[in-house]
């Protein structure tokens, strides 16, 4: 529900009780100074009740642990929020952006919380922090007419899919795989998909945002200025503001698309296959996404192997596609029956891994079912990895006994895209992403975390020749706090550049620039943020 918005200065008298509590409940002298400059804002008391939550409210721990999707970030030493907020109005978000400013206290900004390395729900350091979450800023607002899209950052990718889905048939979005993302992470940070071979990312089909900026502004795009506009789409949002929604170009699809998924183990020469698809997987068709999902499982004797699954989206029919295939990649061996002919929102269910005959309305599931630890790393790939490197890699996945890899295919659209459209710059020239992922039982204790972050280190670091160099590229969205961080929290040029060449290569002294320019006194900030420059 949305509450309606209020016009009306809070009541001294009637907050002052609430306030006294609230200050009563948190230890932090900051959280009290920023409740007590929230105080003096427009938002009626019972509605700043219904939107915080401190540690010793009923339902904190609830609502803290709904948008966690890493159980490495969710154990008893994990740092907490002093407070969580989660504003119904922009008006909200607004008060809530400048009673941080004037108290001091960090800001961290979530929108559907699967990000790697838990900045928006955690901290690094000791220092007091407020969560704004932005879940209940969910609303979509679909235009058949102009083929657009209003889609607020709290909404998920599956709620987004949905919509488009009651509305047309023939219509989709260009994003990501997983359901329960973030629109407001997900699409600043460059989102990517299986339509991104012909449409290019989430953030490629931007037009318009809405932005609280450091001065607690609303703005447009017309109003934040083509600057501000080039970085939320890739820099990351929450470095600059609070994104409220974007303003997307739906794109077309036809009535029925193609999936398929054909799985070879070592045993079934997956080496060899995985090894071709590389000189291939970019060079596609750009109706064609053919990633390569790499998993360890216990084989002959219990013994732990590696099967390949190639999995597959093409925007057509399933013998134009078998053609396809047998033409450019005929060692797959793949036949008609292989594959399966389905709407788009069906193909949507089979990539987020749903069974056959899962209803649409799966995709509305906010909460992930997947509970687990777990360590991500990213790398791009520009040449081909030779057999041997590949077959090491494998070998060392299986000795590992959980490291996953998945290689996601780049070309078509990608290609065609300049490196500094956008602050994105990983276009041309890569055949494929590679994504390293390491899971564990959460509650196996701190030995077992540190092996299995140990052993995906050392994979990544045997990967080294095999991968691009000055700088070793890697994916803002698979953040991954080892390739470099600023501990005091955004803070510090040299230190940030460690990890925003890699990044966003030549993009990044922009990103600084127009940081600078829009929040000088880095109030939006956290572990692996855009810093200004210090004047």
């Amino acid at each position: 529900m949305n509450y309606p918005s209020s016009s009306a200065s809070c009541s001294q008298s009637a907050f002052s009780i609430l306030l006294l509590f609230l200050c009563y409940l948190t230890s932090s002298s900051f959280a009290g100074s920023f409740l007590k400059c929230l105080s003096s804002c427009k938002i009626p008391p019972q509605q700043l009740a219904n939107i915080t939550y401190t540690p010793k409210s009923t339902n904190y721990t609830s609502v803290l642990q709904d948008y966690i999707r890493n159980s490495r970030f969710n154990t008893s030493t994990t740092p907490k929020p002093t407070l969580i907020l989660t504003p119904f109005l922009d008006s909200q978000v607004q008060d809530i952006v400048t009673c941080a400013k004037i108290s001091g206290i960090q800001l961290k900004i979530r929108s559907g919380g699967h990000d790697y390395e838990g900045l928006s729900y955690t901290s690094k350091s000791n220092n007091p922090f407020v969560v704004l979450d932005l879940f209940n800023l969910r609303s979509i607002d679909i235009n058949l007419e102009d083929e657009t899209a209003w889609v607020e950052a709290g909404a998920t990718l599956g709620e987004l899919y949905y919509s488009i889905w009651q509305k047309s048939k023939v219509h989709a979005f260009p994003a990501g795989v997983c359901p329960t993302l973030g629109i407001g992470g997900h699409f600043s940070g460059g989102g990517y998909g299986n339509l991104m071979r012909k449409f290019g990312l989430s953030v490629d089909n931007v037009v318009d945002a809405k932005i609280v900026d450091a001065k607690g502004r609303i703005l447009d795009r017309k109003g934040m200025g083509e600057d501000l506009f080039w970085a939320i789409r890739g820099g990351g949002g929450a470095s600059f503001g609070v994104v409220l929604a974007f303003k997307i170009n739906l794109i077309r699809v036809p009535p029925v698309v193609t999936v398929f998924r054909v799985t070879k183990t070592l045993e079934e020469n997956a080496t060899d296959l995985v090894h071709r698809w590389q000189y291939i997987a970019d060079k596609f068709d750009k109706d064609l996404f053919l990633r390569v999902f790499l998993q360890t499982f216990a084989g002959e004797k219990n013994k732990t192997s590696v099967r390949a699954s190639f999995i597959a989206l093409f925007l057509g029919d399933a013998d134009k596609l078998v053609s396809l295939i047998e033409s450019d990649f005929p060692e797959l061996g793949l036949k008609k029956e292989d594959t399966k002919e389905i709407s788009w929102i069906k193909s949507a269910l089979f990539f987020a891994d749903y069974p056959d005959g899962t209803p649409e309305t799966a995709l509305l599931v906010r909460k992930s079912a997947f509970p687990s630890a777990s360590k991500m790393k990213s790398d791009y790939v520009k040449t081909p990895i030779p057999k041997d490197g590949l077959r090491e890699a494998l070998n060392r996945m299986a000795a590992s006994g959980n490291i996953w890899m998945q290689f996601n295919p780049y070309g078509g659209r990608m290609g065609e895209i300049p490196e500094s459209e956008i602050p994105f710059p990983h276009r041309a020239g890569n055949i494929f992403k590679i994504q390293y992922l390491v899971i564990w039982n959460g509650a196996a204790g701190a030995a077992v975390e540190k092996g299995n972050v140990e052993s995906l280190r050392n994979l990544f670091k045997f990967m080294t020749p095999y991968v691009s160099q000055n700088p070793r590229e890697a994916f803002l969205n698979y953040r991954d706090i080892d390739i470099g961080s600023t501990d005091n929290g955004g803070d510090g040029y040299e230190k940030a550049k460690v990890y925003g060449i890699k990044y966003f290569k030549g993009n990044f002294d922009r990103l600084v620039r127009v940081k600078t320019e829009v929040d000088p006194t880095n109030l939006f900030r956290n572990e692996q943020s855009i810093p200004p420059l210090r004047k």
